[in-house]
């Protein structure tokens, strides 16, 4: 239960990100999530729409794996998730590993414990 848990609020994180890349991107939220600058913002609109489709693709998946109870397919995406958190943190923002790493790790573990 506490795994199902842990798995929705990734996926609920990176259902948040979809607003917030897809339509909030040049808002005053994604901007001060993401540190941006108008000028910034409105440059990359579409580039942060594809990122955010992306991060659709996982909340999704990660719902649909919960649902057909596919365990393979659910532990894949947790995976692409913090290595994404990893990537994020090295390249962009530390915040990433704390946004995306932290809960997918808590989440692999609560799934590896069987809790």
């Amino acid at each position: 239960m506490i795994a199902t848990v842990l798995i929705l609020i990734v996926a609920a994180i990176h259902a948040y990100f979809v607003w917030l890349e897809m339509i909030g991107w040049e808002g005053p939220r994604a901007r001060k999530v993401f540190g941006l600058t108008p000028e910034f913002a409105a440059a990359t609109r579409v580039l942060a729409g594809n990122q955010g489709l992306y991060n659709g693709f996982l909340a999704v998946g990660l719902s649909v794996g919960l649902w057909l109870g596919n365990i393979e397919m659910t532990v894949y995406l947790l995976i692409c998730v913090a290595v994404a958190g990893i990537y994020g943190a090295i390249t962009a923002t530390r915040a990433a590993a704390y946004a995306q790493t932290l809960p997918a790790g808590l989440a692999l573990t609560a799934l590896w414990a069987g809790i």
